[in-house]
């Protein structure tokens, strides 16, 4: 049910309040606390003199806002209109988080509300102890949806009157309206919040759902059929970027907090920052639904602690722990999220030399495997594997889990895969492929997710990016993203770039600014990705927090946010991956110049990192990007403008057109 209670104008305004309020506590999943009937006895009476002035409007109260597993106060149609309306009940003003908060709500709305497109939605905020607020004049072309209207609750029905007026709209029905189809597409962050409150994550993700559910239900499949047999199974599951595996693999975890499940599944990410952003939203999230339950001081919350550090964990220390610890993992399900980052055996040596063990010799692949082979009967490792997205020395890519296999120990193991992992353009070399296929069969086509979730305007930024990176202007050209639905602009002014992304951002909406961590030469430019960002700070602080990605202030590079996401972007290009006779060149800087990566013999793979990193930072946006490329300096060899003019004409010639100043 979309809203807990709905009726016209003239039927709200006639009921009785206890009656309104108890079908909204009889349609709630959830222990409704005093407080909360008081919010709503408090909504009822200040929207029953609205209603009773306009009989003809519909009423929705507690309407779903799924994507961000909220419910707003109350959504009125009137003449066309639907303003979305967020009560604070005895707020003297408007604080800058519940703007936030409804103007999200319209947002949400006007992107993934089939029937809101196009609709002039009016997002409003209502501060029941507030002062008469003075209503702004709104003209007929402003943007969808409406700017925020901030009111006291004598202001509501005249605005409504006055913004009616000032831009009448075609008519709506508003059954049609409301039963429109809802297709949402959760950030990362959110997804897990939800996951964590106990929603589905078809309540939560519809656009792309059925791509995402199909594969859920193979694995959840091959986890039951291993659990049948008795046996053991290596599952990848790959896809494009920003398509859902680690949604996948949150929701396969869930079970994990249920301990009336009978296959209960760990999460593992060894992306560092991932998992201290979403441990960090998780408890921040538990803490507010918690306020909201129980006002007033709240002693520290342990239990969440505990549950949000079971729910997602970090990989190292799993591994560290079972370095130590010889026996079994109670968990026969384990998933390892961005497993193409796993440690090839040269790299973990080191590793695990300084951790006093001189004699090692396993890849990180080889090592996690032989953990879950210590269990007795079934056991199912799950590779989210996201493609390109190798960006530091050492990191083996899927290629180390496939050799992996070929150990005598791992003989028994069943293995699944994608047709599209058995296809050259996956990026295997061919030996491994054909073990693969060996191993795997002609592969499961629902264990490979096609459809990006991230970019939700335009489908086609993933190809993009790739044609971009390489070096193919022609095809960027006609895959550049249509600028309506997700702009991808250039500039060579840091200052245009942050005026836009500040016109962009609207709500809870998130910007930023992303570089290189070798992207050294920016410093001139205010940006020094030497002075690392503390990311839960930078992906969950409000907007006027200095630490905050919205200060557009300090710029994240490719370890601070792979895996995760922002609304808009601007990318930082730097002269670590500049334009040469035969494309794209990678360098690093040492001393004080640029230089190419030696020795000769990891060239290659260090132009493939560098090339993964620029791929992780133009795939992090969710609704558009402007590219930053710096002038440059003649008095300064290390910052040659005719370097970074060449890369400003690759992007132009690729389709990526120049921000105009202002706009």
């Amino acid at each position: 049910m979309r809203a807990w209670w709905q009726g016209s104008g003239a039927e709200l305004a006639e009921a009785g309040v206890e009656a309104v309020c108890g079908a909204l506590a009889g349609s709630s999943p959830f222990p409704v606390e005093p407080a909360q009937i008081a919010a709503w006895e408090a909504t009822v009476l200040h929207l029953q003199p609205v209603a009773s002035a306009l009989p003809d409007a519909m009423v929705f109260l507690e309407f779903a806002i799924p994507r961000m597993g909220r419910r707003a106060d109350a959504v009125l149609v009137h003449a066309g209109h639907v303003f979305v309306i967020e009560f604070k009940v005895g707020a003297r003003d408007f604080p800058a988080h519940a703007r936030a908060q409804a103007e999200g709500y319209a947002l949400d709305l006007a992107h993934f509300h089939a029937t809101s497109r196009n609709v002039p939605l009016v997002p409003v905020l209502v501060a029941t102890a507030a002062p008469p607020q003075n209503i702004p004049l709104l003209a007929g072309a402003l943007r969808l949806p409406r700017p925020l209207l901030c009111l006291a609750p004598g202001d509501l029905l005249p605005a409504i009157r006055q913004v009616c007026a000032a831009a009448p709209a075609a008519p709506l029905d508003p059954h049609v309206w409301a039963a429109g189809g809802y297709r949402p597409t959760p950030t990362i962050i959110e997804a897990a919040q939800a996951l964590f409150a106990g929603h589905e994550v078809a309540e939560i993700a519809r656009a792309g759902a059925d791509n995402l559910a199909a594969a859920t239900d193979a694995v959840r499949a091959l986890i039951a059929e291993a659990n049948r047999a008795g046996r053991k199974s290596l599952v990848f599951l790959t896809g494009v970027p920003g398509s859902g595996k680690t949604l996948a693999g949150l929701n396969l975890a869930v079970a994990h907090l249920d301990a009336t499940q009978a296959v209960p599944a760990t999460y593992l990410s060894g992306n560092g920052p991932l998992v201290a952003v979403l441990q960090a939203a998780l408890l921040r999230d538990e803490r507010r639904r918690r306020r909201e339950r129980e006002p007033g001081e709240l002693p520290p919350d342990r239990t969440g602690q505990r549950r949000a550090d079971a729910f997602i964990q970090n990989l190292h220390k799993w591994r560290d722990e079972y370095v130590r610890d010889r026996s079994a993992p109670a968990e026969p399900v384990v998933i390892f999220d961005e497993a193409q980052r796993a440690w090839t055996a040269g790299e973990t040596a080191r590793f695990m030399q300084k951790r006093g063990h001189p004699e090692w010799t396993q890849s990180e692949p080889a090592f996690l495997l032989s953990v879950m082979n210590r269990r007795e009967g079934a056991a199912t490792v799950i590779c989210l594997v996201g493609e390109g997205q190798e960006i530091n020395r050492g990191e083996a890519g899927i290629g180390a889990w496939i050799e992996a296999l070929g150990h005598p120990a791992f003989a028994g193991w069943v293995v699944h895969a994608s047709p599209h992992l058995l296809q050259p353009e996956a990026g295997l070399p061919g030996q491994l492929r054909a073990y693969l296929r060996h191993r795997a069969g002609d592969g499961d086509p629902r264990l490979h997710l096609t459809v990006s979730m991230r970019a939700f305007r335009a489908a086609q930024v993933s190809a993009f990016v790739a044609a971009l990176l390489e070096g193919d202007a022609a095809a960027a050209r006609r895959l550049v993203p249509d600028p309506s639905r997700f702009p991808v602009l250039r500039t060579r002014s840091l200052a245009e770039a942050r005026h836009w992304l500040r016109a962009q951002r609207r709500g809870t909406e998130r910007a930023g600014i992303v570089a290189s961590a070798n992207a050294l030469r920016l410093k001139p430019e205010g940006l020094f990705v030497k002075a690392k960002v503390d990311p839960p700070n930078w992906f969950l602080n409000p907007a006027d927090d200095i630490r905050s990605s919205d200060m557009l202030e300090d710029a994240a590079t490719e370890y601070d946010v792979q895996g995760l996401e922002l609304d808009w972007t601007c990318i930082a290009w730097d002269l670590d991956l500049c334009r040469g006779l035969d494309g794209w060149v990678a360098r690093g800087f040492s001393g004080t110049q640029w230089q190419p990566r030696n020795p000769a013999g990891y060239r290659d793979a260090r132009r493939a990192y560098t090339l993964n990193s620029y791929r992780v930072l133009l795939t992090r946006a969710r609704q558009g990007m402007v590219i930053f490329v710096p002038r440059g300096d003649r008095r300064d060899t290390t910052r040659p403008p005719d370097g970074y003019d060449a890369i400003d004409a690759f992007l132009a010639s690729a389709g990526v057109p120049a921000l105009q100043p202002g706009s």
